[in-house]
């Protein structure tokens, strides 16, 4: 075990330490790595008392404060970059060059919020647009809505993190943090950088703690906002949960890819891959489905298998080389193995793939197989991916819709008129042209429809899910 892993909880602006503790594994090697900390409903109290009580304090904090801290936090992220990566390979699994694009893009997510803090997001209302507004004038801003419940999924133990802490600190909202007890020391790791760059005490308070003592921080009734990441039958659970209370909801995904016939094949390849197999496919926006027009269809696969046998390497995650390493539990992998079994059963015909390679599964495409499989009709959340054929685009487009997901979806055409009506056709939360579906920046709304999730991420679009608009009328005298 290392001793530099962060051990103790942060309430309230102090360091708590519990009686209970809970292990933390490495996918790779299956080792014990830490011991972490574990809450439990004496230490969520603590927090929603220290979040509540921190409210009044932090919602008038000045725009130039709250960029000030957020500034800091990134810029205490970069100054600890390499533990943050040690610590995402060890406890996730993420191959290195992953973990740490990861910590770049968590100090981009802090300094986006910090130039999002010094805006004032209001406007003017045009209350004389009719007869009975002569004489008024009316403003609109937003104000923070209080305590917010962010529960958290390991496949980003910081930027998904990143993207529930940033926008609530550029608000003016305080926050209770649970983190996946998968991947819990990322998380408590951000909680010593927060409380170095200055964030008041209580404003962020992080607890581990057990999927049925978390149910507290839903239905509280200081909580006045719940932001989850996870699975979808978790997240519309909690959905119901929440009664009254404001809700996002990051789901799971079931990413379609066209390939259409004007295609450049010899670049989609690599960023499609990339896409399916990198941290072996745990991301809700991986490439798992991919449809060719039938007149590219054999030289895309064969693009691909050559891709994958030359750069898509598998083992272990600190060499530089590896895109799949490990997946986060053996009963995840044993689940995605039988379904590529049942697929095979069933008439699918593997391309490449489909062996292990120690605790890794290699990178894997399956051709033939039918639409309704749970390999290709359920979120994979493993280095897999179907290939199939079409004739017509219209058939592509309700190829791709034919899901109960629609997070995102990516079309690679030359032809200008098809991606616009893929915009308009595709039934997802976002369509990248000439480009996977895997892809996401900081500052992009993000989130899907169906069983994808409720509501929208993305620093400017989380903070607005996390404020509420007020309008205020003056009567000229």
């Amino acid at each position: 075990m290392n001793a530099a892993f962060p051990s103790r909880l942060l309430i309230g602006g102090q360091w708590v330490e519990t009686t209970a503790a809970a292990p933390v594994r490495n996918p790779f090697t299956g080792g014990e790595i830490a011991r972490v900390p574990m809450g439990g409903a004496a230490e969520i109290e603590q927090a929603l008392a220290a979040a509540h009580a921190a409210f009044p304090k932090v919602r008038g904090m000045a725009g130039h404060a709250r960029a000030e801290i957020l500034l800091a936090a990134a810029r205490g992220i970069e100054t600890r970059t390499a533990e943050f990566v040690a610590t995402i390979v060890s406890e996730a699994g993420k191959p290195v060059v992953f973990a740490e694009a990861e910590v770049a893009r968590a100090a981009m997510t802090f300094t986006a919020a910090a130039d999002e803090a010094r805006r004032a997001h209001g406007e003017l209302l045009p209350v004389d647009a009719f007869s009975s507004g002569d004489g008024h004038l009316g403003l609109v801003r937003r104000f923070p809505l209080g305590v917010i419940a962010a529960i958290t999924p390991f496949n980003f133990p910081l930027n998904l993190v990143a993207h529930k802490v940033a926008p609530a600190l550029a608000t003016g909202n305080t926050m209770v943090v649970k983190p996946a007890m998968k991947t819990p020391l990322t998380a408590l790791l951000l909680a010593e950088v927060l409380q170095a760059a200055g964030v008041p005490a209580g404003q962020m308070n992080f607890v581990t703690c057990s999927n049925e003592d978390a149910a507290l921080l839903v239905t509280d009734a200081r909580v006045k906002m719940v932001t989850f990441t996870g699975s979808p039958a978790v997240g519309w659970r909690l959905k119901e949960l929440c009664g009254k209370k404001r809700i996002t909801l990051e789901l799971g995904g079931n990413a379609g890819v066209i390939v259409h016939a004007d295609a450049d094949v010899a670049a989609a390849v690599p960023m499609i891959a990339t896409g399916a197999f990198a941290y072996a496919g745990q991301s809700c926006i991986s490439v798992q489905r991919v449809v060719v027009h039938a007149s590219r269809y054999e030289e895309f696969k064969a693009a691909l298998a050559a891709h994958i046998a030359a750069k898509v390497l598998t083992g272990d995650p600190w060499e530089r080389t590896t895109v799949v390493g490990p997946m986060i539990t053996e009963q995840a992998r044993d689940q995605v193995r039988e379904r590529i079994r049942a697929a095979l059963a069933a008439g699918a015909r593997l391309v490449c793939g489909g062996e292990m390679r120690g605790c890794c599964l290699e990178a894997t495409v399956l051709e033939d197989a039918d639409a309704g499989l749970a390999i290709c009709a359920e979120e994979a959340f493993a280095p897999v991916m179907t290939l199939h054929r079409y004739a017509d685009f219209e058939e592509a487009l309700e190829f791709v819709n034919a899901s109960d997901f629609g997070l995102q979806a990516g079309v690679f055409t030359r032809d200008l008129g098809l991606a616009l009506r893929a915009y308009e056709a595709l039934n997802v939360g976002g369509v990248l042209i000439n480009q996977v579906p895997t892809f996401r920046v900081e500052n992009m709304p993000y989130g899907g429809i169906k069983d994808s999730g409720f509501g929208r991420e993305g620093v400017r679009y989380a903070m607005e899910e996390m404020t509420e608009l007020k309008s205020l009328i003056i009567k000229r005298g």
